[in-house]
């Protein structure tokens, strides 16, 4: 999923509406499920129309109590007792233009923020947010983008219609161009269990593998092109993708000799006799203006800047690279499982996505089909993040990047818990309550751990 810049300010309208519809809502789902009514969005959207038209709101609620925490920093998550609320709508729109060629426009709108300006924690509690107040809170242009499908085959097979994906059934081997403004996380890393923050977990390093510095601006968008070879129990995929011109930059760098990004992912779907499993493999190189974790010590040791800047340094072009893994097996009783693994190659600066060079995370999902809720879904995740030495180095010595920076360290991995209950309410309304417990809080010993509750409350249009 995309991340969205949101600064604080006063509580969304929408809270309003949703609080006076709540008994409504509640009294009209009883009604529904007597009548097996299973739609999921308020609006019925046409599985036949040449273009299509839908939208979300997502609104995250979240708190935690106050901490210990021997000291604080600049890029400290804050140790007193803070809430925030974030709010992002989406307009989705497509258009079909023949059966094998579709276009994509989506606007989003943000307000609201995040628990200490989504600084402190490389496994951020809230993936909706990220740190940049200074975007404000106009609508702006999340996607747009094309879709071509190269059938090679006569044999088709029936897809799930939505705001990507038009086409009702592709061949069973093909190969499919995008191209245009698009979220290079859409299309690589997908879990089927853990990558949607709209129904299941919030937490940046569960939605998505936190070690993958995956090519984006501030928002989550990139411009890029991407080619996807499908066959009927695997699939190969590859984008080229524009990379922020700084750390966590709204700007994209257009010149491809200065800044790039490789993106490799081979997918197989291997027959079980459990259920369905998915094997997803991951590889990236980012190729970017970069700091280098080792100099920026060095430079601050012999007195060249008066604490580790990782930003102090001519205008250069340093790779970055990394893989990931991810899992997801199918189980009786409506279960899921899920796991991933990422790595790179710590050296140089976090750049697009989050401080992470090295993440475990395993989990699963259950469907609520047991206690006659089948569209309700609970979840649990536990994720381990680490750094490189070189990166914990730096910390230590008061260095900041773009998230991190406690002014000082006492190592130990980022470890976190996370569960939901996301129940549906009625047709396109869904509530969901979250919670995290978060040890070590970027990867400081000497702060935390936090608890973090927190309500979501989820609009299909």
């Amino acid at each position: 999923m995309s991340k969205a810049c949101l600064r604080r300010k006063h509580l969304p309208t929408s809270w309003l509406v949703v609080v006076l519809l709540l008994p409504v809502s509640v009294w009209a789902q009883s009604a529904g499920d007597a009548d097996g009514d299973p739609a999921t969005t308020f609006f019925p959207h046409s599985q036949t129309a040449r273009w299509w038209i839908s939208g979300q709101d997502n609104i995250v609620f979240q708190a935690h109590p106050s901490f210990s925490a021997k000291y604080s920093g600049p890029n400290s998550f804050r140790k007193t007792s803070e809430n925030a609320t974030s709010n992002v709508a989406t307009l989705y729109t497509g258009l079909q233009v023949t059966r094998t060629t579709e276009i994509f426009v989506d606007i989003e709108d943000v307000s609201g923020g995040g628990l200490s300006d989504a600084l402190g924690i490389g496994g951020f509690v809230n993936v909706d947010v990220v740190r940049n107040p200074t975007l404000g809170t106009k609508p702006y242009l999340g996607r747009a983008m094309f879709r071509q499908i190269l059938g090679l085959s006569k044999e088709t097979v029936e897809t799930t219609r939505g705001p990507f994906g038009l086409a009702t059934r592709v061949p069973v081997r093909r190969l499919e161009l995008r191209g245009g403004k698009l979220s290079t996380a859409d299309f690589f890393d997908v879990n089927e269990v853990g990558s949607d923050s709209h129904f299941q977990f919030l937490n940046w390093t569960s939605v998505n593998n936190g070690a993958y510095d995956y090519a984006a601006d501030t928002r989550g968008y990139t411009v890029g092109l991407l080619a996807e070879y499908h066959d009927r129990a695997w699939a190969a995929r590859f984008g080229e993708m524009l990379m922020p011109t700084v750390a966590n930059g709204l700007d994209l760098e257009f010149n491809l000799r200065k800044a790039r990004a490789e993106n490799l992912e081979f997918e197989f779907h291997p027959k079980t006799r459990v259920g369905q499993t998915s094997i997803r493999l991951l590889s990236f190189v980012n190729h970017a203006n970069m700091g280098v974790y080792r100099t920026a010590v060095i430079n601050y040791l012999a007195g060249k800047t008066p604490r580790p800047d990782i930003t102090a340094h001519p205008t250069q072009t340093t790779i970055k690279y990394g893989f990931g893994l991810s899992l997801v097996q199918e189980l009786p009783h409506h279960l899921r499982a899920f796991g991933r693994f990422g790595w790179n190659e710590g050296q140089h600066q976090s750049f697009a996505y989050t401080e992470v060079d090295e993440t475990v995370q395993g989990g699963a999902d259950l469907a609520g089909a047991g206690w006659r809720r089948p569209l309700d879904k609970v979840g649990l995740a536990a994720i381990s993040n680490a750094i490189s030495a070189d990166h914990q180095h730096y910390l230590a010595l008061g260095g900041l990047g773009f998230l991190l920076g406690d002014g000082a360290l006492s190592y130990g991995r980022e470890t976190i818990i996370e569960a939901y209950y996301n129940a549906h309410v009625w047709r396109g309304l869904f509530v969901s309550l979250d919670l995290q417990h978060v040890s070590n809080p970027g990867y400081n010993r000497d702060r935390g751990p936090v608890l973090v509750p927190g309500v979501r409350i989820h609009l299909e249009f």
